[in-house]
């Protein structure tokens, strides 16, 4: 949203801040502190301000005070409450929770800091618009009162994009919602998560844990550092809970990350499917073919249907990078061959598997190091690359290449892309 999408005036938070509050006559009552606003609306209203009267801070509702846009801000009330002003739950202030903070952008997917906070009269209540997330926010706030005098607000984002950290505020009912995180992309939701601090980003987790699967993707995309810092906070269940959710591989790597006196403990509170994969991809260098395979594969009889792979292929909880291709084995378990999904779909419902695979040309070796990994796989242009046993008869577990590209790409390549901007 810019400022010429919006019909009404914009008022800048920096503007109403620390301005007098006067009487009907002009006498100075006290001095505005902060304004206090409810979430839960698209707009958050603003339901009063916080004024000093006195050495006191009180509460002033907001249909008590006329020319919030105005060059004089004037109490329009009978009295003034002087009980002391305490926040209630829902409510924050714009100025000690909002302002020169983190938000989520959810919209565009990204941290952005709220340099200015921008409020317009919509019908008859002030309401918070959106925030200024550039350097003009920064330039008034620093010289408000002196060189700088209203401004036009820099490009503004809308606050129904917007998700604010709430955590640091005791009274606050809500949290980050997970509905509005899980529109992002689980390697977006963990730019977030790097980009934040430690407390932002417990956070995000705590929003995305609602949907386990979820936070499991989430993990498996932060990098090691921030992965240990968020599962040594957790207990061993609990990491061990998460660690089920993620892929083997994944799993394995985090637990080779975590504290070597933990790893035992992690490793055996696995439920025993996933602990035995696990314990076969530990056995391997994480950097050879052996520790970056996944143990999750779609294989079917040579004697299945094209329509029984499909199917296979549409249940498996496999990874999804891991299900564009299909094995074939014979009746001793022995690979004979694989058959891409585009193959498939292009081959009659009908056909067996048999008729339809391709001999395997290229395969890898479990011991094979990273630069043997790649070339095969570059060389042979494959998407998917089984791994298989010292006899080449059967497959113990595949490499993608998005996992090989993990390896090959600098460390902190997701956080330089994250910072960018959508224009570069």
């Amino acid at each position: 949203m810019t400022a010429t999408a919006v019909a009404v005036r914009i008022v800048h938070f920096s503007d109403v801040v620390k301005r007098p509050l006067v009487d009907a006559a002009g006498d100075r009552i006290g001095r505005i502190e902060d304004l206090v606003v409810r979430l839960g609306a698209p707009h958050p209203p603003v339901v009063g301000a916080v004024v000093r009267i006195g050495g006191r801070d009180l509460f002033v509702g907001i249909a008590w005070i006329s020319g919030l846009g105005e060059r004089r801000l004037e109490f329009t009330g009978n009295r003034v409450d002087l009980r002391r002003f305490e926040r209630r739950p829902g409510e924050l202030l714009l100025g000690r929770d909002l302002l020169a903070r983190h938000l989520i952008n959810v919209a565009g997917g990204r941290l952005i800091r709220a340099n200015e906070i921008e409020l317009a009269k919509v019908s008859a209540t002030w309401e918070v618009i959106g925030v200024d997330p550039s350097s003009h926010g920064v330039v008034r706030r620093l010289l408000r009162g002196h060189l700088w005098s209203g401004g036009e607000p820099g490009p503004v984002v809308d606050w129904e994009s917007i998700e604010p950290f709430v955590a640091h505020v005791p009274t606050a009912r809500l949290r980050i919602p997970y509905r509005k995180l899980a529109r992002l992309h689980p390697a977006q939701i963990a730019d977030l998560v790097e980009a934040a601090s430690h407390e932002e980003g417990e956070e995000i987790i705590e929003a995305v844990g609602a949907d386990r699967e979820l936070e499991a993707d989430v993990f498996e995309e932060l990098d090691p550092e921030h992965q240990v810092e968020f599962l040594e906070s957790r207990s061993d269940a609990d990491a061990a809970r998460l660690l089920a959710s993620m892929a083997p591989d994944d799993a394995a790597d985090l637990i080779m990350e975590a504290d070597q006196d933990r790893r035992l403990r992690l490793l055996e509170a696995l439920p025993q499917p996933q602990r035995r994969k696990v314990r076969l991809l530990l056995s391997y260098n994480p950097e050879t073919a052996g520790g970056l395979m996944s143990p999750d594969f779609v294989s079917l009889p040579e004697t299945a249907t094209v329509s029984e792979a499909l199917a296979a292929v549409r249940h498996s909880s496999a990874p999804p990078e891991s299900l564009h291709v299909v094995f074939a084995v014979r009746d001793d378990g022995t690979v004979s061959g694989s058959a891409s999904i585009v193959a498939l779909l292009r081959a009659p419902s009908q056909a067996t598997l048999a008729s339809v695979v391709r001999p395997i040309p290229a395969h890898l070796h479990p011991d094979w190091d990273l630069g043997a990994t790649v070339r095969k796989m570059s060389d042979f242009n494959l998407m998917v690359a089984p791994v298989l046993d010292v006899e080449h008869a059967h497959i113990l577990g595949i490499v993608t290449v998005d996992d090989v590209l993990e390896l090959l790409l600098p460390t902190g390549w997701r956080r330089d892309f994250g910072t960018m901007s959508p224009e570069d």
